[in-house]
């Protein structure tokens, strides 16, 4: 049985979900698709500048971020980095928080997804044990442009979603299939021509800390829910993703970086447990999550 490798969000932002579905994986494994592995929890400690894709304000201190690696790396899952500003340049690779955050996880685990080149040039030369990742938000939709990419020392890269069913870049690329990862649920706007803006626009609000400005994207009306995201021209299905497997396709993005919580656990289930058994997982997630919920009031002596 071929591994497949599966990269869930928000190692920060959804640490006690993310935990709870390790645990269940290792508890239950009849319970879960076979060969089916967490490759990495992708995202940002809040507050980095270097961050991008999603804007995530905020701090965590030095103990906090020690906490958080320790709850990835002692399972042998590594915390892979968002450094995706695409607005970034020279002299922000300097900055104090995001070289602490990179020291502190600098143990040849831990993996950074890059977008910006003067960034990528320093990590190569200050942090050469991290594994580098061609993140999607380079927006790379032409084919000849994507082979460039793949020849680039890159762990791997992650295709642009609206290329998922393209027959043709799959079966071109499909000779480096095992160093392409594929996002299977984005709820963006299909074919979106505001994209590379709107990432853009989410990096200067970053380095900005900008908490106020809005962007009129045309997505933001429609509901922001797993069954509609199933409705997706995007959305690669269980039934699918057996075909890429057999292709050499073994990792798999599942996004959800500023989503709801719900929309996470049905996205876990979904994806990474088997069907008859998806509502005892489901009930399971649920609970251990209020019980963590009504430890931590009970610590901060609310209850």
């Amino acid at each position: 049985m071929r591994e497949v490798y599966w990269h869930l969000p928000g190692f920060c932002s959804f640490r006690l979900l993310n935990q709870v579905i390790l645990n269940l994986m290792k508890d239950y494994p009849d319970k879960f698709r076979e060969g089916y592995r967490v490759g990495s929890v992708y995202g940002t400690f809040p507050g980095a500048i270097w961050n991008g894709g999603r804007t995530v304000l905020g701090f965590a201190g030095k103990q906090e971020i020690e906490s958080v690696l320790k709850l990835y790396n002692s399972r042998g899952v590594p915390v892979r980095f968002t450094w995706t500003n695409t607005l970034l340049e020279e002299k922000h690779v300097y900055d104090t928080y995001c070289n602490l955050i990179m020291r502190l996880a600098d143990n040849g685990l831990n993996q950074v997804l890059v977008n910006s080149q003067a960034l990528e040039d320093y990590i190569r030369r200050e942090y050469p044990r991290y594994p580098i990742i061609s993140s999607t938000t380079k927006r790379i939709t032409e084919l000849d442009a994507l082979r460039k990419e793949l020849e680039g020392d890159y762990r791997l890269v992650v295709l642009d979603y609206d290329l998922n069913h393209n027959e043709e870049v799959l079966s071109e690329l499909a000779p480096c299939a095992d160093r392409i990862e594929l996002l299977v649920n984005e709820v963006c706007y299909p074919d979106c021509p505001k994209r590379a803006e709107h990432y853009r626009q989410q990096s200067q609000l970053q380095l900005e800390f900008d908490t106020e400005t809005n962007f009129p994207c045309p997505n933001r009306s429609r509901s922001r829910k797993f069954s509609e995201c199933r409705t997706r021209p995007a959305f690669i299905s269980n039934e699918e993703i057996g075909s890429y497997i057999d292709r050499g396709f073994v990792n798999f993005k599942i996004a959800g970086r500023g989503m709801p919580i719900e929309y996470l656990v049905e996205s876990y289930v979904y994806f990474l447990v088997k069907d008859e058994d998806r509502d005892y997982i489901k009930g399971k997630i649920n609970r251990l999550l209020q019980q963590f919920r009504e430890a931590a009031l009970r610590k901060k002596g609310l209850r």
